[in-house]
């Protein structure tokens, strides 16, 4: 994998301006926002959206994070491998184990600059600036901690021209202050003093920069070069968009599980209900509609057959596919088999005194067009799966495995990559 160099700025910027924010922060509560531990200086917006910087051994650092928005790295179809070629001292237990649950979107680390992977033209964005536009630059920075005097801490100026010029002021002497190592409380309380909605605690403040080496005598966390990159390490094969369609590709290829024949006599209501409704929708107005169905818990799909049913003068297409599909999935439940299943898709076929039904429970038949692009989604079809009893699971369904991603199919499968 290629690595390419990044204008970013370099660490002791981007960790004095956390240090700035979370004093700024934990002098009005928020201890859980910017932080900075042992570990590291952290980021969490507690909406999903996080980032993490270390100082590594004095002269690197690496930073990191995830944005659910934003990192398309994450969903990119090839998958991005984020780590490969990255150097060994990175801390790696961290960042397999956001790796492992899909939610690390970037990697940058610093050696005399930043560095990452090269990614593809089409990516778009990583979700850096997403999750760390607070620190990104002094500019960003200070128009931060204004937003915490007005915005995090409600605070409403009577006189709202001199106090901004007195809060820029303010934030301009705490942010030089956590780069000269020299935060205090008077920084804190010339800042966040006027608040009033809570009650500034500037010795929090002072704390939590304590931390992060921004305060007289304290010093900055850092953590030891990881010996060597780990031996063995899962990097995902494939993306989601690759792992559905290679479940799609499998069931097309796939036939039905034997199902004995039982005739139902006389049909379910259900059924009849259906049989009924298509009649009336005939365009001809001769009995003759057909209309195929894909089913799931969570969702449903129509594709019209030769005979397409036809709207009612002043009605919508959405209102006939809702009176469809309602109908539809009144008999795929009553048509349910506990352990043997329920179809994933249905035919059906009038005259005007006769009908047809064809069902598939384990396949995707000829008869259903594929775009590539929508069918039965993974998450569902595995539900279906899992309620389903071992001897009615057809053998595509060892592809729904989630490690299937990230160790790629069994190898009968292999061809269908």
């Amino acid at each position: 994998m290629e690595i390419t160099t990044v204008d970013l700025d370099a660490p002791p910027q981007l960790w004095a301006r956390w240090v700035a924010q979370a004093a700024a922060l934990a002098t009005i509560g928020y201890r859980d926002v910017y932080w900075i531990d042992g570990a590291g200086a952290h980021h969490d917006d507690h909406g999903g959206n996080w980032s993490r910087l270390m100082l590594i051994d004095g002269e690197r650092a690496v930073l990191f994070g995830y944005d659910h928005e934003y990192s398309r790295t994450v969903d990119h179809s090839p998958p991005i491998d984020l780590l490969a070629g990255a150097p060994e001292w990175l801390p790696y237990a961290d960042l397999t184990r956001a790796v492992n649950v899909n939610q690390l979107g970037y990697v940058y680390w610093y050696e005399k600059a930043w560095h990452r992977v090269a990614y593809p033209p089409d990516l778009g964005d990583d979700g850096l600036l997403a999750t760390i536009r607070e620190v990104i630059d002094d500019e960003q920075a200070l128009l931060a901690l204004r937003e915490i005097v007005f915005s995090w801490g409600r605070h409403f100026p009577a006189d709202p021209v001199r106090e901004r010029v007195e809060v820029n002021v303010a934030a301009d002497q705490l942010l030089a202050g956590a780069y000269q190592r020299s935060v205090h409380e008077g920084l804190l309380v010339n800042l966040l003093g006027r608040v009033t909605a809570v009650r500034p605690d500037p010795r929090a403040g002072v704390a939590a920069a304590a931390l992060g080496g921004g305060t007289p005598g304290s010093t900055a966390p850092f953590a030891p070069a990881t010996p060597a990159r780990p031996v063995r390490r899962r990097a995902r094969r494939l993306s989601d968009e690759q792992h559905q369609e290679l479940v799609w590709t499998a069931m097309r290829q796939s036939g039905e599980l034997h199902r004995p024949e039982e005739p139902i006599y006389p049909p379910p209501a259900q059924l009849t209900e259906l049989v009924e409704w298509a009649r009336g929708r005939a365009p001809a107005g001769d009995g003759r509609c057909s209309v195929k169905f894909q089913l799931e818990i969570d969702g449903a799909s129509e594709q019209p057959g030769e005979h397409a049913p036809a709207t009612r003068e002043g009605e919508d297409s959405f209102r006939l596919f809702r009176e469809a599909s309602d109908l539809a999935r009144a008999l795929w439940s009553a048509e349910d088999e506990g352990g043997r299943g329920r179809w994933l898709f249905l035919r059906l076929e009038t005259t005007a005194d006769r009908y047809h039904t064809e069902r598939r429970w384990d396949s995707w038949p000829d008869w259903w067009e594929y775009d590539g692009i929508t069918g039965p989604w993974l998450d569902q079809l595995n539900a279906e799966m899992t309620r389903r009893s071992p001897q009615w699971r057809p053998d595509w369904a060892v592809l729904l495995e989630p490690d299937v991603a990230w160790s790629g199919p069994p190898d009968r499968y292999a061809h269908l990559l």
